[in-house]
């Protein structure tokens, strides 16, 4: 389990927001939406209240999943695209490099049709968040 830590911001149904620095793992990547703080959503069992510091663990398993789906996943799904393109293009005497190129955003749109779908599955599931474990200080 990957532990981290910070500040709840909001508690509403069992569930803490916290907002969290970013560290060395986030330096390199910028997908999250704020360069300094992440909010995340977590499972609050042990009554966290708002201005609380805690420490929150996380599956790794579940953090790369999540990291697969969401930067290799597009990659491989226009790879996909501009082979079936080319493939499609033979069967049709097209430009190859035309269909090649359509496949690969096709697909890629796909893909990201897909992540939202993925994320809006994670989203509702209780086992895939991470999981308050101590109340830091008041």
């Amino acid at each position: 389990m990957k532990q981290e830590e910070g500040l709840v911001v909001k508690v509403q149904d069992g569930l803490a927001g916290i907002k969290v620095g970013r560290h060395a793992d986030c330096s390199a990547c910028g997908a999250c939406p704020s360069s300094h703080h992440v909010m995340v959503e977590a499972v609050n069992r042990i009554g966290a209240k708002p201005g609380q510091r805690v420490r929150f663990a996380m599956q790794e398993a579940h953090v790369l999943t999540g990291a697969f789906v969401v930067f290799v996943l597009p990659l491989l799904a226009a790879a996909v695209g501009a082979v079936l393109g080319w493939q499609l293009a033979i069967g049709v005497g097209g430009e190859f490099s035309f269909w090649a190129e359509f496949g690969a955003g096709f697909f890629f749109v796909l893909s990201l049709l897909a992540i939202k779908l993925f994320d809006r599955q994670v989203a509702k599931k209780q086992g895939m968040k991470p999981v308050i474990l101590e109340i830091l200080e008041d």
